[in-house]
């Protein structure tokens, strides 16, 4: 992806402010959410310099919101090979059905037996009636006011059977979702369904139902293999334009690693040009011989370009299912940590002693990965569990491609062992690491779905995130704390870029009315961890005064008992349940004892913009 400049444009900003964004936040940024906003708070439209103005990726479920007539509705667009290149043993297996197998413990997903339909044609019952429709009312936090949530919407997607009880759909779909209901083809009835996992990475979520009513008489769906490039695609679901289930048609355009926009992440992906849109999200994508080759996810709109759909294969699938079934839970794809820079003129490989065209440069190592063990800049790696990595920094991939070496990661699970050849100051070696998720200083999505607060005298404290930056107009944010939360590594894992979001006006804080959006830096001269401790340090404070200090040596200071004595009245004027989150009632457990790394700002070496989506450099 090309480096990008995001121009963000608000009715209530006085000027477009150009940015730009990290490839992750980026990603995020073309994720098109049309949620109704509150009188009086900021919209916010994300356009892109370098592109036209309806340029989105976005996903592809219905949402509709209540008030609204039937016809004036808002929509939220909400690998097994054929080749025999071999690299893993992941790319040449086969997804099985699940529907096929028995419940054992520590059972995988594995496609190996899978064969085609002799007969390439399709069986309506063995495939259109396995596609159900989706309904969901989602009650999201409202970041901006952490302790309430917005109002409810709905939306509707499609899923399909995979068997044992189960349907698959994308994640997006039952996002923040308080009721989620399933109905067959041919049905009038609609059955409540639970959701048992959510992979945000890789936009998918497992469902269950547990009334025998809906599976009788239910065949699930067989899993292929990754197709190839022309192949046939039938996108089956239920989107827009009637309630009845629509079949389109198309072929395979390409096969790579893909941003994926709900999840900020890459892994691979379909393109095809069959026709997806809103309400197609969650539905099976099938070859000719009616075995489903994926999920449909995301379309790409643009002026310039046409029939860009997007389809999860079933590696990534078979990934989320195997994670489910080793650990009882999605624990998430995992991350070397480490952002690298291509090898492909030649007096940089001689500098680095690197005498064959392979290898990419080790830039910058996370802190909070494990490779940061082993790994240090300027290493060059050469292969990845025995596969050579090219100076370009791809690897081979099937039996005439080649393929971003963020895949052979991809494919590993958490808490997995890779063995790496490096080459340091011209020695080569080997070294082992463990494969973990990446720690994000500024989570994309929060974990159990609301956000933490605490509010003292008024003063309201949360973390930084991007859905409260997605809410708030940019330019209020400032453009220092911006880099921060776009381009800073986390030191430590569990740190937080803690701000002030507002200030309740009460006698007690008078003269810091105006504040908001400002990053808390220190408690009476400690630095700040995160909220946890934010609120430990308050709890246990002994002196006269409440010192919060701010970036640039802005202070704001509070009596501690007027504090303490303002704070009831504040919750009671302004209808506030409780004056923290409940996450913040848990005893506090300082992991990170280390005053050296806090005494490090976060901003001091931020990954400037020409890291961010540049051909030459990229973050495995």
């Amino acid at each position: 992806m090309a480096a990008v400049n995001a121009v963000f444009a608000s009715p209530s900003c006085s000027s477009p402010i150009s940015f730009p964004r990290s490839s992750s936040s980026y990603r995020r940024s073309i994720f098109a959410s049309h949620r109704p906003h509150r009188s009086g708070r900021q919209s916010l439209s994300k356009d892109h310099s370098d592109r036209r103005k309806n340029d989105v990726v976005e996903g592809v479920s219905q949402k509709r919101f209540p008030g609204r007539g039937k016809d004036d509705r808002t929509y939220l667009p909400s690998d097994g090979s054929r080749g025999d290149a071999g690299l893993s043993q992941s790319q040449s297996t086969v997804f099985k059905s699940i529907g096929t197998q028995k419940k054992d413990k520590g059972m995988v997903y594995d496609l190996k037996e899978q064969q085609a339909d002799e007969t390439g044609k399709f069986q309506d019952s063995a495939f259109l009636n396995a596609v159900v429709k989706v309904y969901c009312t989602h009650t999201s936090p409202d970041y901006s006011l952490p302790w309430q949530k917005q109002r409810q919407f709905t939306s509707t997607g499609s899923a399909f059977m995979i068997g044992d009880g189960k349907l698959l759909t994308n994640a997006h779909c039952v996002e923040h979702g308080t009721q989620v209901k399933v109905k067959r083809r041919g049905d009038d009835t609609k059955f409540v369904a639970k959701v048992l996992a959510r992979g945000i990475e890789c936009d998918i979520a497992l469902l269950s139902v547990e009334s025998e009513d809906f599976w009788k008489g239910a065949e699930p769906l067989r899993f292929g293999c990754l197709p190839c490039l022309q192949d046939s695609v039938t996108v089956v679901g239920y989107p827009l334009g009637g309630d009845t289930i629509s079949v389109t048609k198309g072929v395979v355009s390409r096969i790579e690693v893909t941003s994926y926009a709900h999840g900020s992440s890459d892994l691979l992906g379909i393109q095809i040009d069959a026709a997806i849109n809103p309400g197609n999200s969650g539905g099976p994508a099938f070859n000719d011989h009616g075995e489903c080759i994926g999920v449909a996810f995301q379309v790409f709109r643009s002026e310039e370009a046409e029939n860009i759909g997007y389809v999860i294969p079933t590696t990534v699938v078979s990934h989320f299912l195997n994670d489910y079934e080793r650990f009882g839970k999605y624990t998430g794809f995992p991350s070397l940590g480490v952002l690298l820079q291509k090898l492909e003129n030649p007096a940089l490989r001689a500098c680095l002693k690197v005498s064959s065209n392979e290898g990419v440069l080790v830039r910058r190592v996370e802190p909070t990965s494990p490779a940061s063990d082993v790994l240090k800049e300027g290493d060059v790696i050469v292969s990845f569990d025995g596969v050579q990595v090219g100076s370009e920094g791809t690897v081979p991939f099937r039996s005439t491609e080649r393929i971003a070496f963020r895949y052979l990661i991809s494919q590993k699970f958490s808490g997995d062992v890779a063995e790496l050849g490096i080459i340091r100051d011209g020695t080569y070696m080997k070294v082992r690491t463990v494969l973990q998720p990446r720690v994000h200083l500024v989570p994309y999505h929060i974990e159990g779905g609301q956000p933490s607060y605490l509010i003292i005298a008024g003063l309201v404290f949360t973390p930084l995130s991007e859905p409260l930056i997605e809410e708030e107009c940019e330019d209020s944010i400032g453009l220092k704390l911006l880099a921060k939360a776009r381009y800073s590594l986390a030191r430590f894992k569990g740190e937080e870029i803690v701000i002030l979001s507002q200030v309740l006006a009460n006698e007690v804080n008078i003269g810091y009315e105006d504040m908001g959006n400002q990053q808390v830096m220190k408690f009476n001269g400690t630095p700040i961890k995160n909220i946890r401790h934010l609120a430990h340090l308050v709890d246990t404070c002994k002196d006269k005064y409440l010192i919060f200090e701010f970036e640039d040596n802005f202070l704001a200071v509070l009596e501690r008992e007027a504090a303490a004595a303002a704070s009831p009245f504040v919750l009671k004027d302004y209808g506030i349940p409780c004056e923290r989150s409940s996450d913040l009632l848990e005893p506090f457990i300082d992991l990170v004892e280390d005053k050296q790394i806090l005494n490090q700002d976060i901003g001091d070496s931020p990954v400037s913009n020409f890291e961010i989506g540049f051909d030459g450099l990229l973050w495995a």
